[in-house]
């Protein structure tokens, strides 16, 4: 992760700009359990979402206590609900960038033009998971064609299962998968051949390794029923596992100079992330990541987790904050900076009934 310095500074917040104490970035999991949070610790925030939740080709939720089985959608709309009635608000829009202010926090600008103030900033965008060229995928994806055995292994157990192979971890899934199916095929797609160790484990698993090239999938009615290769036969399968590309979303960060690093898993570029530390802080001061754009491989009960820790950790550095302003204007009353960061939070609490 590389901090450019070249970033964009305002000097002053334009007139009628709304501010808040947290404005969130995403209204996914992370963005709605850490807006909730914060709305509960009686800070000002805003959730801004464009609406493209990673999860809604997904029908159902999984490994979310309490919430098992529950529609992504379903999900989501609690979330609002119970941020709003906190205090919270919730805004529909397109974030394209965010900018430094001169005297402290951030303007965050809207696609339409549009922009909010605020003194922290929450990024949860998420990642876009880029699929295999191969056609038929994309249209199967989040139904036959899956990733994650802990997501949907259950929901295809004792199936025929294929695994495309893309790099190294091909064969890591296919011993993975087949905990929940005794019919596994390794398709070798593009990846590369297996080490003798590796065909030695595949062959105890009875895991069946396919060489060629897979052109795309056989659908019959509405359901996958096989997968076709270049010149060859159409292997009867009743799900395919990929491995996505997983691109975290990370461009508000990058208007910032914060870029995106890099992440491998067993010798394979899995994808792309947002460095931070354990409570989500990024190096840029003032700005926590959660969910999917820092942690690639989180599910949504982990997104959640992660939006709640961003939070308190942003709630304890505001709190810090508050208390240094009120030491100086405790030594200090009557400075005009004091007099107006008062007023500022007068209003702020005003809206709060504090």
């Amino acid at each position: 992760m590389t901090v450019q310095t070249e970033q964009i500074v305002t000097a002053a917040p334009a007139e009628g700009e709304q501010r808040y104490d947290v404005v969130v970035v995403g209204g996914g999991a992370a963005g709605l359990s850490g807006a909730l949070t914060l709305a509960r610790a009686r800070r000002s925030v805003l959730v801004i979402d464009a609406g493209r939740p990673r999860n809604a080709p997904a029908s159902h939720v999984h490994n979310y206590l309490a919430h098992e089985g529950a529609a992504p959608s379903q999900l989501l709309a609690a979330g609002r609900e119970e941020v709003t009635g906190y205090g919270g608000e919730m805004m529909e829009g397109n974030v394209v960038a965010a900018e430094r202010l001169e005297a402290g926090g951030f303007r965050i600008v809207l696609e339409d033009g549009s922009a909010v103030v605020a003194g922290r900033l929450l990024v949860t965008t998420g990642l876009v998971d880029e699929l295999p060229e191969v056609p038929g995928m994309a249209e199967r994806w989040g139904r036959e064609v899956l990733h994650c055995p802990y997501c949907h292994g259950w929901e295809v157990r004792d199936q025929p299962i294929g695994i495309l192979a893309t790099g190294p971890l091909g064969v890591h899934q296919a011993l993975m998968w087949r905990q929940w199916s005794p019919e596994v095929t390794l398709f070798l797609h593009t990846a590369p051949e297996p080490s003798d160790e590796e065909y030695e484990q595949l062959a105890a698993r009875n895991i069946a390794v396919v060489d060629g090239k897979v052109t795309g999938l056989e659908v019959t009615g509405d359901r996958l029923t096989g997968v076709a290769l270049a010149g060859g036969p159409v292997i009867s399968c009743q799900a395919v596992v990929v491995a996505p590309r997983f691109a975290a979303r990370a461009h508000i960060l990058t208007s910032l100079g914060l870029e995106a690093a890099v992440q491998e898993m067993a010798g394979q570029v899995i994808g792309t992330y947002i460095a931070s530390d354990p409570s989500g802080a990024t190096q840029i001061q003032g700005v926590w990541a959660a969910g999917n754009v820092t942690t690639l491989t989180d599910t949504v009960i982990g997104a959640a987790a992660a939006g709640v820790r961003a939070a308190a950790a942003l709630n304890a550095d505001l709190i810090a904050e508050d208390t240094r302003r009120a030491v100086a204007a405790r030594r200090d009353p009557f400075s005009p900076q004091m007099e107006r960061e008062v007023c500022e939070r007068a209003l702020g609490d005003r809206r709060h009934g504090l």
